[in-house]
């Protein structure tokens, strides 16, 4: 492993803090392929954006490129499907974890309540990110009165927008994952010029809004998995849940009559 990676940095003339992380990949390479560029800035002493600096030197578009070309020096190669599912699972895992550590410092609660108490509630989520936020707006439907689900751009986003604020909306919450539309940090730019405060579920802690819950996404397989921010949507509509709990039982039971009256659901075994 330490032979490729000095194939890699030979010829190069690094500045001290890029020799920082080639110091950090030479000596944890196995744990470095499967952390993000935040991470890995985290560990190795450095900022983000001299992560990004140090892949463009090596000659990648960017650090991920540079940890793909780095994964074959811990893997041997692209491993059988079984191993491959299995490590994605592992990251997911530690994804999870993670997060779970984090909990405490999180401001779930207070988001909770901001959110709980906001009328209309919009929810934003743009390509990839409309699955999470159309799941985080299905369930805080069961909660809250009035949530509003913006899943197409364009004008339309913009009307949506300016409609719930024009109805007394002060949140907006959006999911932001990668790859990151511009149109999504565009509309949270217009979405705090009318008024509206944001809340970002995304993976990066650095996002521009006024409250980030980040938390990482699987990168092991082709196309990223979402189970530590689906773990963290979860978790903020228990908050809100939490935060009117009298308004939350009347609007569950109030469901639950009408899910039996019209027999929306099986009640026994699948045929």
């Amino acid at each position: 492993m330490r032979d490729g990676i000095e194939s890699l940095l030979d010829g190069r003339r690094l500045s001290p803090v890029q020799r920082r992380i080639a110091h950090y990949l030479s000596d944890h390479l196995d744990e470095a392929i499967f952390l993000s560029s935040v991470e890995l800035a985290e560990r190795a002493g450095v900022s983000q954006p001299s992560v990004t600096r140090f892949a463009m030197v090596l000659g990648f578009g960017g650090y991920p490129e540079l940890r793909q070309a780095l994964r074959p020096l811990v893997l041997g190669g692209r491993p059988e499907g079984g191993s491959l599912l299995k490590g994605a699972i592992d990251d997911e895992i530690r994804n999870l974890t993670l997060i779970r550590e984090r909990l405490a410092g999180l401001p779930l609660k207070e988001l909770g309540e901001s959110l709980a108490a906001t009328e209309p509630l919009p929810v934003l989520g743009l390509r990839v990110s409309s699955g999470l936020a159309t799941t985080f707006a299905y369930y805080a439907r069961r909660i809250h009165p009035d949530v509003r689900l913006l899943v197409h751009g364009g004008s339309e986003l913009v009307d949506g927008l300016h409609a719930a604020r024009r109805a007394g909306a002060e949140w907006l919450v959006a999911v932001v994952l990668p790859r990151y539309p511009a149109e999504a940090v565009q509309a949270l730019d217009y979405a705090g010029r009318i008024g509206l405060r944001t809340a970002v579920i995304t993976d990066r802690p650095g996002f521009p809004a006024d409250i980030v819950l980040d938390a990482p996404v699987g990168e092991r397989l082709v196309f990223d998995s979402h189970a530590a921010p689906l773990a963290l949507a979860m978790a903020l509509v228990e908050a809100m849940a939490d935060a009117a709990p009298l308004r939350t039982q009347a609007r569950l039971e109030e469901y639950e009559r009408m899910t039996e009256e019209t027999g929306t659901f099986l009640t026994g075994e699948p045929a």
